[in-house]
Order: C-alpha cells, then structure tokens, then sequence
C-alpha cells in the first residue's frame, strides 16, 4: 500500500498512515455516517491516517450530491479551506469533480486558474479533475485550456491527470481531442500523451507516438 502511494522519504506522499482498510469499506462506513457534523468531519481531514481523509471526503461528496445550493456551496467552501489535507492522488480524484466541479459549473472558474497557478501538486490536481463533471456536460474549454497550461508540469502524477481527462473529452468527441493533439502533442509528456490516446484505433496511437 505504501509503496503504491509513494509514501518513501522524498515521495509525494510521505509522511501519509496507511491501516489497510479498502475502499468499499470505506464506503461503508461513509454511508453509516452519512450525517456526521462538519466539525466531525474536520477532525477527520486532520487525521494522519490516510482512509480517515478518505472518509470525510466520501462523506462530502455524498451529502453534496443531494444538496440544495445553499448547502452546496457550504461544502465547497469547507472543501477549499480543508484543502491541504486533500493532499494524495485518490484523494483528490475522489472529491474534486464533484466539491469542486459541479459547483462551478454556473459559476466563473477563475478559482481553477488560482489553483493552476499553485505549488501545491494537489491544488493543480484539483483544478484538472474538477473539470471532469464540465466534460460529461460536454463543455471541454477548460479542460483544454488547463492541460495547455500543465503541459511543462514536472510532475509525472499531473502528466497522468491530464492525459486521464483529454482521454474522457475523446471519449465525447474525438475530432476535438485530436485536433488539440495535433496542436500538441510534440510539446506533451509521454506519459500524457499515451493515456490521451488510449481509446483511439491502434494506427492512429502509433501515428501519435511515431510522430511526438
């Protein structure tokens, strides 16, 4: 479990607890305590125990999915000023589309630029995964316009999150991921590159791949 978080010295995630309870179990116990206080839940996000993080931003998620606007915007704020403990990869992809995303999807998204602009590999990682609820609306704009943004990130775990979410536009609309890839894809890490491509026919991957 460590090892696949990278949690070794230097690593992204050093310093994070593993106790070996699986996600479904997580989701169990998320649903047992559906309504447990923000306070709660605070608590919860300052644990060092990882599954313990995990579990407050499962908790969130739910409850924000069924709720009015009011209480909507009440988790997204709580979401952004806990969002130093979001800090490890399944943690991010767990919440952000949902705490972040669907919040903004009437709203202006200039919080995602703020983001981008970030140190923190995590506050960049939100502002990429949060556009996944925008691509299931089939609005790509800021999907495309953060990745261009990322493309130079030295972070291979951005790299992936990019590539991950240009893949989920191709799925929606192939002529408007190939044609940011011919925009793009010599400047593209490979890592990105190749999970951009996954879904496409195999000629058209080796193309990409002779070609970058």
């Amino acid at each position: 479990m460590t090892s696949f978080f990278k949690t070794g010295p230097g690593q992204y995630g050093e310093g994070d607890v593993f106790i070996a309870v699986t996600v479904p179990q997580t989701r169990s116990v998320a649903k047992a305590f559906k309504d447990l206080p923000l306070t709660d839940l605070s608590r919860l996000l300052e644990s060092k125990i990882h599954e313990e993080r995990l579990l407050a931003l499962i908790i969130l998620t739910e409850r924000s999915k069924k709720a009015g606007l009011a209480e909507r915007k009440t988790l997204h704020d709580f979401y952004l000023n806990h969002a130093n403990r979001v800090n490890n990869w399944d943690l991010v992809d767990t919440s952000a589309r949902e705490l972040v995303g669907r919040y903004l999807e009437d709203r202006p998204r200039t919080l995602l630029y703020r983001l981008a602009k970030s140190k923190s590999l995590w506050d960049r990682r939100i502002a990429i995964i949060a556009t996944f609820h925008f691509i299931r609306q089939d609005d790509f704009t800021d999907t495309l316009k953060l990745t261009e943004l990322f493309l130079n990130d030295p972070e291979d775990l951005m790299a992936k999150a990019c590539g991950w979410m240009l893949r989920e536009v191709g799925k929606r609309d192939e002529a408007v991921l190939r044609k940011f890839l011919d925009r793009h894809h010599s400047k593209m890490p490979r890592v990105m590159l190749r999970y951009a491509i996954e879904r496409l026919p195999a000629a058209t991957r080796r193309a990409y791949l002779k070609r970058a």
